[in-house]
């Protein structure tokens, strides 16, 4: 029985992982035409091992990249099909506008070092990866490039909407404090970034996190994404919760929907009967996400006013601090 959708119009997402979105069929079609081994041959079988169902570490989820990334790395139609059918999973779950992220070398082949996913050398390099992730599929869709903090010695010169950092925060060099609180003041101060994604422990350091609030710093948040990679305890109030009431500036994220094995209709109920949020609420979120989004100005007015006129609000709504 299919479920009712908690909130039945038009969505924007800011926050999803490309490699993290693939169908599983896909996956296995593309190992065995390639002739590499995966650790299933059916889809029940391959989301039993890459997906998680409960708590694992930031590191364990990371691994599941490796079951399945070498099947599509560096096969230009694999690209083409990951990304077109991502755009088709999105606007079947109402999403008129996304930013989705991806790291362009590890989709490579050539022109990157090391080669990921005990790839033989090719010729497919990460600018084309962009090029190819970057067709025109009939649904707006922008790109985020990630780089990697295991692998820093790539940053194309394209033209994309915005630059992601990623990976294993464990390293050597990456911030280990408590709560991540230098990280976050880096990246504000630093690397003058427009949006944080998760942000959950800001909450902690209430200094920054009034910084935060009083200068609109939007906050991607991936509910259920977080509780599944443990940044939210569940015997603890979620920081989704916090930015509701303090009516911050924040939207409803899937992040990696094949590992969590759920769309994003899952983060919405999760907010609406876990959480109490009212369509309402779901409105503001997803009117802030447009104006938080990296469209031209021009872009952002348009889809704007999609929204209005499907939430039956007027034009000159504002989804500020005090909505």
């Amino acid at each position: 029985m299919t479920q009712t959708p908690a909130f039945n119009k038009p969505k924007v997402e800011l926050h999803v992982h490309l490699d993290g979105a693939i169908k599983p069929e896909t996956i296995l079609y593309y190992g065995r035409r390639r002739g590499i081994a995966l650790p299933a041959n059916t889809t029940e079988g391959l989301l039993n091992v890459i997906g998680m169902d409960k708590l694992l570490t930031l590191l364990d989820f990371l691994a599941k990249f490796d079951y399945y990334m070498p099947v599509i790395a560096g096969c230009r139609e694999a690209i083409k099909r990951i990304t077109y059918e991502f755009i088709e999973m999105k606007a079947k779950e109402g999403v008129v506008y996304v930013e989705v992220r991806y790291s362009p070398h590890l989709l490579a082949n050539s022109k990157v070092e090391p080669i990921p996913w005990n790839q033989a050398e090719g010729d497919l390099t990460p600018d084309e990866v962009v090029a190819l992730v970057g067709q025109d599929f009939g649904v707006k869709a922008w790109s985020i490039l990630c780089c990697m903090r295991h692998q820093p010695n790539w940053s194309p010169d394209v033209t994309v909407v915005a630059i992601d950092l990623a990976g294993d925060e464990t390293i050597p060099g990456s911030s280990l404090l408590p709560g991540h609180v230098q990280a976050y003041q880096e990246a504000v101060d630093i690397l003058k970034t427009e949006r944080l994604g998760h942000g959950y422990h800001t909450l902690e350091e209430q200094a920054l996190y009034d910084r935060l609030w009083q200068e609109n710093m939007h906050f991607e948040i991936c509910p259920w994404s977080s509780y599944l990679t443990g940044a939210w305890k569940p015997d603890t109030e979620h920081a989704v919760v916090w930015l509701k009431n303090d009516q911050a500036n924040y939207s409803l994220n899937t992040d990696d929907p094949l590992i969590f094995k759920y769309p994003l209709d899952t983060d919405y109920h999760m907010t609406k009967w876990d959480m109490g949020f009212t369509e309402e609420e779901f409105k503001r979120l997803n009117i802030n996400a447009v104006k938080s989004s990296f469209l031209p100005e021009d872009e952002k007015r348009e889809l704007l006013n999609l929204l209005y006129k499907a939430y039956w609000m007027p034009p000159s709504a504002s989804a500020g601090h005090h909505l």
